[in-house]
């Protein structure tokens, strides 16, 4: 049987409950991968600071050879003293006429930078869901002047639970976009990234940097943004309340939902058991 020795592993509607938390089944199989020689790498839309939370509980937090792929691919940082092995950042410019689009349409964005996250229109339903799962700084500037000499952006985020609104925002803004990648996450974000990087290229970059085989990775994911992660994977796994659009890319989907233990089951099946 096939030796995975990677597991790349989205967080939100993946890895957390509902309220953000992790169960107990996830954390004791990843602990016991680890313990093993397995690599557990989250590969999120978020900072690497925004998990830090997270690496704790599951004993990476600081640790020499773990890893953690953020920003959907466009940054590669080893977790002991937070040491970057790739960083991309978003042009300034283009970041800027995004923003000041959003701002225009009046929507609630995102704007992430490698330290911090800025929130613009905060709304009370984003602040709700945001609850436990990050900090933030509320900016209501008009434009991105302020972090120009400071911080290089990764991404920015518009907000919307509506996803025909999010596809209509898109479409509108197609003649902005060049230079940039699109991708659709959690049911309520549309987030703009560097061009061509996405979760499957950071995946398959951490793992030629370790020396590890493409095959031997296994990745589990739930929403639109994890599609090229669960293909770029040997293995690629679904949780339960996946998406139904990203149902062809997962070639297992698992019984357990993100509230039982999915990642916990797909640990239990393919790495704990072999």
């Amino acid at each position: 049987m096939k030796q995975y020795k990677l597991i790349a592993c989205d967080m939100d509607e993946t890895l957390l409950n509902t309220d953000a938390s992790i169960c107990q089944r996830n954390i004791t199989a990843i602990k016991e991968a680890t313990a093993r020689g397995v690599y557990f790498v989250p590969c999120t839309g978020r900072g690497f600071r925004s998990i830090e939370k997270i690496l704790k509980i599951l004993d990476l937090y600081n640790c020499a050879d773990q890893y953690v792929i953020s920003f959907n691919g466009s940054c590669i940082t080893e977790n002991r003293n937070c040491r970057s092995l790739y960083w991309r950042p978003l042009p300034f410019a283009l970041a800027d006429t995004l923003y000041q689009f959003a701002i225009k349409y009046n929507l609630c964005q995102h704007i992430y930078t490698r330290e911090h996250v800025y929130l613009r229109g905060l709304t009370p339903d984003e602040k709700a869901f945001l609850h436990g799962r990050m900090s933030y700084i509320i900016t209501d500037a008009a434009d991105l002047a302020f972090l120009r000499h400071h911080e290089e952006i990764a991404k920015l985020i518009i907000t919307h639970t509506d996803p025909h609104v999010l596809q209509h925002i898109y479409e509108e803004m197609k003649p902005l976009l060049h230079g940039i990648d699109i991708t659709f996450s959690s049911n309520r974000y549309l987030e703009f990234l560097p061009a061509h990087e996405n979760k499957g290229t950071g995946l398959l970059r951490l793992a030629t940097l370790l020396g590890i085989d493409a095959a031997q990775t296994l990745a589990i994911g739930d929403n639109i943004n994890d599609i090229e992660m669960l293909q770029a994977a040997g293995l690629g796994i679904g949780v339960h309340n996946l998406n139904p659009k990203i149902r062809p890319y997962c070639k297992v989907i698992t019984d357990a939902d993100n509230n039982e233990g999915a990642v916990g089951e797909a640990i239990e099946r393919f790495i704990l058991s072999r």
